[in-house]
């Protein structure tokens, strides 16, 4: 169970945002500048609220009331960056390795080689090249990979698709429903796109102006979605 209360004030703009989610994809809807990206950043640690507190199936990351702040690369979160982050200089594999101890997975506590989610994404062919050599959608595989390595127990993605082509967009779409099916961890997505949210949703959290909004989307009543008020 993923819990969040958090505060965050900005210079003419605050965010101030409850909700719980437990399993399957949640995605945040708004417009820009809702404060989407600063949820995903605050919950993986890259950004800390002003108040508040952001636990996970019972670890607490952050509390401001008891002065805890887990720092973000012992979170063991996943993140997918809207524009993939990936480095210009090291391999595909290189780039999925990257962050894991010592550069090895034994005796770390890790059940999954490189290897192994390279197949996942069907990308196991491309290990040797560079990021220049690779399509928007093999870059965008590469990124989901390097974040599934750590064997996460939470998936974030920062609008992961809005750089794809129609036909690229709708496949990784697809693929990352059965992606969230398969590892089942739960997975935190901000989107602008209506169309992604009602494919992939589960439940959807709606923001604008830093705050939750009640919203209910004709294709969400028929599909049964919950909202996360």
């Amino acid at each position: 169970m993923l819990k969040v209360s958090i505060n965050k004030v900005f210079p003419g703009f605050r965010v101030d945002i409850s909700f719980e989610f437990e399993r399957g994809f949640l995605v945040l809807f708004g417009p820009s500048g809702s404060g989407k990206s600063t949820v995903l950043n605050c919950i993986s640690g890259l950004q800390q609220p002003d108040t508040g507190c952001i636990s996970l199936n019972g670890k607490l990351f952050y509390s401001s009331s008891e002065g805890v702040a887990i720092p973000a690369r012992i979170r063991r979160i996943g993140y997918v960056f809207q524009d993939y982050a990936l480095f210009p200089h090291m391999t595909v594999k290189n780039n999925v390795m990257y962050g894991i101890p010592d550069r090895c997975k034994k005796g770390k506590g890790y059940r999954v080689g490189a290897l192994d989610v390279l197949k996942t994404l069907k990308i196991d062919h491309l290990q040797d090249r560079y990021s220049g050599q690779l399509s928007g959608g093999e870059k965008q595989r590469v990124a989901l990979a390097r974040a599934l390595m750590v064997e996460p127990d939470l998936l974030l993605l920062d609008e992961p698709l809005s750089a794809l082509d129609h036909i690229n967009r709708k496949n990784l779409q697809m693929e990352l429903k059965q992606l969230q099916r398969a590892w089942d961890i739960p997975f935190v997505m901000v989107t602008h796109s209506r169309r992604e949210m009602e494919m992939l949703a589960d439940e959807i959290l709606f923001l604008e102006q830093g705050k939750k909004r009640t919203y209910v989307f004709p294709a969400v009543r028929s599909r049964g979605l919950n909202l996360a008020y």
